[in-house]
């Protein structure tokens, strides 16, 4: 193999050396593309050198491990030899072999058909109308929305402390009628101001009267708000094998019945409320006169019920509260569950903050809210008569037939349509169900008689939890609507 050859002519890989032009290019050499500067001799150097390049600078590395010329395939040349052919293929039209002239498709140059363009007209045509009705419908949904007038009945702010002509502060024994543990005082212990704030407060009885012989007797000291002598009396019997003790909390509860009443309105009450196990903060309106009979004949209206327990109680505990209507022909058929709703605080709990909760009520409807009333948590629409809308069953359980006790009204809010009082309290334990058993360690069954010393027996267990054992009450404000029924709008 002649190495000079191989080395100085061709370079590494076969490539001609620079400035010594290859065989192929020697036959056909490449045509300059205009404007390009010819690159022999002067007029090819570099015109942004320092012009003092050496001719090594310029050289292409021999391979010493090429292959001589005559053993390479025509492949494994330089390209430069195909340069002149590539240039004419290069400026030559495209030219498909698949489509032949002629028929190349060209639809920009056809006629229109005057039917496309509702094609676009169409679309265009729905989305006004679809426009134009939604604001109809909103425009209607604001222009039937009942705008009624309100007169203020009680704007509640503590500054005259409680007033006797507004408030009433009950004392009982006897629980209410849910099996309540506490007993209810007027004393100013449970139920006082302080800051310019109502407190509503939870204190545990004095051990000695639930560990000796001792009787409450509220019908002997005048001083029981009920003439029941089962409200009224409660005492503790240490005879082995006997159940019985006085309440062994000591809580507040109080109402308007005398001072402030409503038929349709809105109630609005500020408050904070309790944290600690087995509390049952209330804010609430019962019927002033039961005309349609004994509860829950007459309704019941739940502003905001709650459970003193933290957040994993599984019933829900203070990061949760309840707004319900009770009615019904009697306890056993209380439709509660038909228009009861819980709504959850947003990464707090109600007994860390103030909130306001509070009720619309009106002829057509009634709705509960929380801070605001775009807020709602229940809501009742009266469009049909409540007795249709609790389908209760033909009898009772004693198999007496179940006849509608509202319908001689004609009024499909009945019984939600007579005048209302409110009632703040925080009540402690119970056996209705409010708090189930058996969840979260509770202490006593509701069906035990003995349930109210079981409490009692496990306050090691739920008194440390009491950290904040009572409701604040920042201020109550009380509307009466005044613009008369809806019906008569």
């Amino acid at each position: 193999m002649d190495s000079d050859h191989s080395y100085s002519s061709q370079g590494y890989y076969g490539r001609p050396q620079t400035g010594m032009p290859s065989a192929a290019s020697t036959t056909a050499p490449t045509p300059q593309r205009p404007g390009t500067p010819n690159t022999d001799g002067a007029g090819g150097r570099n015109p942004f050198s320092d012009g003092v390049e050496s001719q090594a600078s310029h050289r292409t590395p021999a391979n010493p491990f090429q292959s001589p010329d005559v053993s390479r395939p025509p492949s494994s040349f330089d390209s430069s030899a195909l340069a002149a052919n590539y240039e004419e293929r290069h400026q030559r039209y495209f030219h498909s072999r698949r489509v032949k002239k002629g028929e190349v498709e060209k639809p920009w140059m056809n006629k229109a058909d005057p039917k496309e363009k509702w094609v676009t007209i169409l679309p265009i045509i729905g989305i006004f109308v679809g426009l134009a009705i939604s604001g109809f419908l909103v425009w209607d949904g604001i222009r039937t929305v009942v705008k009624h007038k309100y007169c203020q009945v009680l704007a509640e702010d503590w500054s005259q402390g409680i007033r006797s002509d507004i408030w009433e502060q009950e004392v009982q024994v006897g629980g209410f009628g849910n099996g309540e543990f506490q007993r209810t005082t007027a004393d100013g212990k449970n139920v006082y101001v302080e800051g310019g704030h109502l407190i509503i407060k939870a204190t545990p009885e004095d051990d000695d009267k639930l560990r000796k012989e001792y009787k409450i007797d509220l019908l002997s000291d005048k001083t029981c708000t009920s003439t029941s002598r089962l409200a009224c009396i409660a005492m503790t019997n240490v005879t082995a094998g006997n159940s019985s003790i006085v309440p062994p909390v000591l809580s507040g509860r109080i109402n308007t019945r005398k001072g402030a009443t409503i038929k349709y309105g809105r109630v609005e009450v500020t408050a904070k409320l309790p944290a600690g196990d087995w509390l049952w903060p209330a804010i609430w309106m019962m019927p002033k006169d039961e005309e349609y009979g004994p509860w829950p004949r007459s309704g019941e209206i739940d502003l905001a019920e709650s459970r003193g327990n933290n957040y994993t109680h599984p019933q829900g505990g203070n990061n949760i509260v309840s707004s319900t209507l009770h009615w019904g022909p009697n306890p056993a058929n209380d439709a509660f569950w038909r228009t009861n709703v819980k709504r959850q605080a947003l990464h707090t709990t109600y007994s860390s903050s103030f909130h306001t909760f509070g009720v619309e009520w009106s002829q057509k409807y009634l709705f509960t809210y929380i801070d605001s009333r775009l807020l709602q948590v229940l809501y009742v629409n009266f469009d049909s008569p409540m007795w249709e809308r609790g389908n209760f069953p033909p009898v009772d359980g004693n198999n007496t037939r179940f006849t509608d006790i509202w319908g001689q009204t004609k009024a499909f809010n009945t019984p939600f349509d007579k005048p209302f009082y409110l009632i703040l309290n925080v009540a402690v334990g119970g056996t209705n169900g409010w708090f189930e058993d058996n969840v979260a360690d509770k202490p006593w069954l509701n069906t035990s008689p003995n349930a109210k010393k079981d409490f009692y027996l496990a306050k090691d267990k739920w008194f440390p939890t009491w950290t904040q054992p009572q409701m604040e009450v920042q201020k109550v404000m009380m509307w009466q609507q005044c613009d008369g029924d809806e019906g008569d709008l």
